[in-house]
């Protein structure tokens, strides 16, 4: 999760697509996603402007997502959310994968490092496909703040393995409710495999986490 910052906005909920009354579970899922940013950003400053994520260009292997076009407003909100919850992952990864001492830990997180690199390429193409841009704000706060990214920074190496888990386990948690609450009410079936792809990955991950001695 290291941004590139750009100057570009995505709309927020209160800005979605107001052609027809929303369908009730588009209106689950927007209150499941403002719960959610409630409950991880009441602390962020509120003075911070929102900064943006550059949106990457197609994948390197020459196979582009489809297109994008036709998704409603909730996928893109949703797409925009992850992009900004991944920006995070990569960040708290790349913080602690050369330092850690825990073998398996050290795997998961190289894996993770991986799969979410690719993740947020599909969610950011899908996102300048339908003309939108991801900000890295959306989860600004959520899961992984500032104050947790410090602990992350200045763990005594005795500890880094612990506060990785710790801060990995709550940041992938918040990824796995956020993809669950899309599954029932996303509208596009692409979105939707991605957000059932998040959820069961994030879902595994904590669980291996748990299962650590560092735990």
């Amino acid at each position: 999760m290291e941004p590139g910052l750009t100057s570009g906005r995505v709309a927020g909920p209160a800005t979605l697509p107001p052609a027809h009354s929303p369908h009730p579970a588009v209106r689950r899922l927007s209150a499941l996603l403002a719960a959610l940013l409630a409950a991880g950003c009441a602390g962020a400053p509120a003075d911070r402007a929102p900064a943006a994520v550059t949106p990457a260009p197609a994948a390197a292997s020459g196979v582009a997502p489809a297109a994008a076009t036709d998704m409603t407003g909730i996928d893109l909100l949703f797409l925009s959310m992850m992009a900004g919850h991944t920006e995070q992952t990569l960040q708290i990864v790349r913080l602690v994968r050369d330092r850690l001492t825990d073998g398996d830990l050290r795997t998961l997180v190289a894996a993770v490092e991986v799969t979410e690199a690719d993740e947020l390429e599909t969610a950011r193409t899908w996102l300048t496909q339908a003309g939108r841009s991801a900000r890295a704000d959306d989860h600004a706060g959520h899961g992984a703040g500032p104050d947790q990214l410090a602990r992350l920074r200045d763990a005594p190496a005795a500890q880094v393995d612990a506060v990785l888990i710790e801060v990995l386990s709550a940041h992938q948690q918040a990824a796995a409710d956020l993809a669950r609450a899309h599954l029932a009410a996303g509208t596009d079936e692409r979105v939707r495999d991605l957000a059932r792809r998040v959820e069961q990955s994030r879902t595994a991950q904590v669980a291996l986490m748990a299962a650590r001695p560092a735990a």
